[in-house]
């Protein structure tokens, strides 16, 4: 073989040299390399993937994990269910129509339950009261009680008052009472009237009682019989509570005769008018003391046979007393 000059010598060792900067690799047997990858490939010929610098994931197998979520959420890979983003029910409870309202809340007929057929009773001293004024001395009282069950009872009233250490005017009601609805009895029965310048008097009573809207307690009597013939007692009386224990009491009663009654001082239309205002501390809720103001006036034909007798038409007093209850 003849040498080659110099000078072909000199182009093939820099060719070679130029290949060998390129690929490190190059010229070393037992590297296969790939057709298909660039000949500046560092990792050319190799059997794995070139992994992307910025994949968090390379170089591992992705065909078992579920990357159906973006890579910066925190439950990626978990596989959980979706709910709606406003956070309803997937089944919400539908609107209630009249029906399901009148089947949850029926009209309650209030005789339609059971009662217990115990016994029960109840005393209440509404009023026993003394005052000191420029009439005169005098005490007071107011009773109500009634024995018996919710829907049927005997009632028993009095009322009256003394004046100079001298029974005056007094009264006592006896009365059956029936439960018409919830809040309303139905009485009948007698009452009997006595003092100290007038014959007894003895009449039939008959009327209505009990809890009207606002929680106004509510009494109509008529009595029927005697020298007035007709009589229409109305009293209507509340509890305004300042406290638990600390509670006012306005009370107003009127009369209306349907004819005169001499004997009595009693004129024929409206007899009289009187009306008070106690304030009472409940030491305990079966105790109270109280303090209070009274005042009292006689109307029309009551008003000229009392100013004929030389009594007053009007009067007004301060009063103390205590109201219980057992």
């Amino acid at each position: 073989m003849k040498a080659l000059p110099h000078s072909l010598l000199f182009l093939a060792l820099v060719a070679s040299g130029a290949a060998s900067a390129q690929d490190p690799h190059a010229g070393y047997v037992g590297h296969s390399a790939n057709a298909d990858t660039p000949a500046h490939d560092p990792h050319a010929a190799h059997r794995t993937a070139a992994p992307t610098s910025d994949d968090p994931h390379a170089g591992h197998d992705m065909s078992k994990m579920d990357h159906g979520t973006p890579v910066d959420d925190p439950h990626a890979g978990h596989s959980m269910p979706m709910t709606p983003a406003s956070g309803t029910p997937r089944e919400p409870i539908p609107t209630p129509t009249a029906q399901d309202i009148a089947a949850a809340f029926p009209q309650l007929d209030p005789h339609a339950m059971e009662h217990a057929p115990s016994f029960n009773s109840l005393v209440v001293f509404d009023h026993l009261e003394g005052w000191n004024n420029d009439h005169g001395s005098g005490q007071g009282w107011g009773i109500d009680a009634w024995f018996g069950n919710d829907i049927n009872r005997l009632w028993l009233r009095s009322e009256g008052h003394r004046s100079d250490g001298r029974l005056e005017d007094w009264s006592v009601d006896a009365l059956y009472g029936h439960s018409v609805s919830a809040w309303w009895d139905v009485v009948a029965g007698v009452r009997h009237d006595n003092g100290a310048h007038a014959p007894d008097l003895t009449r039939a009573a008959i009327g209505v009682q009990g809890l009207a809207p606002y929680k106004f307690e509510m009494s109509a009597m008529a009595y029927l019989g005697g020298p007035r013939r007709a009589e229409l007692a109305v009293e209507v009386e509340y509890d305004v509570l300042l406290t638990n224990r600390l509670i006012l009491q306005p009370v107003v009663e009127a009369s209306v005769v349907a004819d005169d009654d001499p004997r009595r001082g009693v004129g024929k239309g409206l007899s009289s008018v009187e009306a008070g205002l106690r304030l009472r501390y409940e030491i305990t809720r079966r105790f109270a003391p109280y303090v209070g103001f009274v005042h009292a006036r006689s109307f029309g034909d009551t008003a000229d046979l009392q100013r004929a007798a030389g009594a007053a038409t009007r009067e007004s007093r301060w009063v103390a007393g205590i109201r219980f209850w057992f």
